[in-house]
């Protein structure tokens, strides 16, 4: 229990941190342009404490969650004293206000980054698209009439063991076998199963390709739709996780990014049908594992994972919050930061546009006519949100 607990304030702590920075590199790049930044605050609520160092104020909340930068001038409706005038944010360049807006979510992706980089380093990346990478390799290979004879098997003097004579070792990528590719462990698993005897198998070993002469026996195992079935087995077992080189630990976190960017965003398409099955499953219904968690539902899973020393599990919903929150932020939607930066360039084509006809620049967006759709959003974000953070207490996901 405590190990649980520890890990569901880790994790809390973590989003936390996450988030501060998040305001942190609004700060960063706007100093960075010469906008002028009041405040820097991490949290909530009532001030623990402050401090002044040159124009701007830094503190704590008493709720640790979240924070904010207040940059001068944000829009031009903004009002502003006669010494923050000249610095006002509406009145630099648009790309760099761009920048300064989208910093947070930059900060997230390069947090994600980060924690991938490290488990790529240290424990390895799941291998999510289950290439065919060999893990462990058996003794032997039997037959039975059950799932518990196939995965125990009772080794003899003497008995087969295909992949090991033939020399296959852990770490090696089977390419393809008997001549036919062999992309996921799926189809390299069926392609074994569909043949017997001297079999030709490639493996990319280190990325050097090496041909191995297997001879597969067939061994008589359960079917999928009951009863048996005689299939072809080499005894080699699927690696979860995919190791890498200091060196190459870099590319296998870039590589895993853009996955992760892509089923991101795949998520956020999806978000508003599995509102339903929310809602669904806090008066009763099932939890289905792939709707909407919240931050509650994430650090539940968080000490989950702690609590079963699933570190990898760990790190890898800290990466994935951080994407979420990352991507999220820059949808086209007030009050995000997308909302602002989309505005901005508004008015930046619109103008562009207005010279092309030689008319003169026009006035800022007023942002007091989009404030009934803003609360719109705010409302409906604040239900979803709240709706996500019931579950998560009353139903929450479970990893087992």
């Amino acid at each position: 229990m405590l190990a649980y607990v520890i890990g569901v304030v880790l994790f809390a702590l973590a989003i936390c941190v996450s988030v501060a920075l998040h305001e942190a590199g609004h700060m960063v790049t706007a100093r960075m342009f010469g906008m002028r930044v009041r405040r820097y605050f991490v949290g909530f609520g009532p001030t623990v404490f402050s401090f002044r160092r040159g124009e701007t104020e830094y503190g704590l909340k008493a709720i640790p969650l979240g924070g904010f930068c207040d940059i001068a001038g944000m829009t031009a409706l903004d009002e502003v004293t006669q010494e923050e005038a000249p610095r006002a944010m509406w009145r630099f360049k648009a790309w760099k206000r761009t920048i300064v807006m989208s910093a947070g979510s930059i900060t997230h992706f390069l947090l994600g980054f980060i924690v991938l980089f490290i488990m790529a380093a240290t424990m390895g990346l799941p291998n999510v698209d289950q290439k065919p990478i060999v893990s462990t390799i058996s003794d032997c290979v039997r037959g039975g009439t059950t799932v518990e004879q196939v995965n125990n098997p009772v080794c003899q003097p003497g008995d087969p063991a295909p992949a090991k004579k033939a020399g296959l070792l852990p770490g090696d990528t089977v390419v393809s076998v008997a001549g036919k590719a062999t992309p996921t462990w799926t189809e390299m698993v069926n392609q074994v199963k569909a043949v017997s005897g001297p079999v030709p198998v490639v493996v990319d070993r280190g990325g050097e390709k090496k041909t191995f002469v297997v001879d597969v026996p067939k061994v008589t195992r359960p079917a999928a739709n009951g009863g048996t079935e005689s299939v072809g087995a080499v005894g080699v077992g699927v690696a979860r996780s995919i190791q890498y080189s200091a060196v190459g630990a870099f590319g296998g976190a870039a590589s895993f990014t853009g996955d992760m960017f892509a089923r991101t965003w795949d998520g956020l398409m999806a978000f508003p049908k599995r509102i339903p099955a929310v809602f669904n499953s806090i008066f009763g219904g099932e939890r289905d594992p792939d709707t909407p968690v919240s931050v509650v539902g994430a650090s539940r899973l968080g000490g989950e994972a702690v609590e079963a020393g699933l570190w990898q599990v760990f790190l890898l919903l800290l990466a994935s919050l951080n994407f979420f929150i990352g991507v999220f932020n820059l949808l086209p939607l007030l009050p995000m930061d997308g909302g602002h930066i989309a505005i901005v360039w508004y008015e930046r084509v619109r103008d562009w546009l207005r010279g092309l006809r030689g008319k003169p620049a026009g006035g800022p967006v007023d942002y007091t006519k989009l404030s009934a759709i803003t609360m719109v959003l705010v409302v409906i974000g604040g239900g979803v949100t709240l709706l996500t953070v019931t579950a998560d207490i009353v139903n929450p996901i479970r990893l087992q």
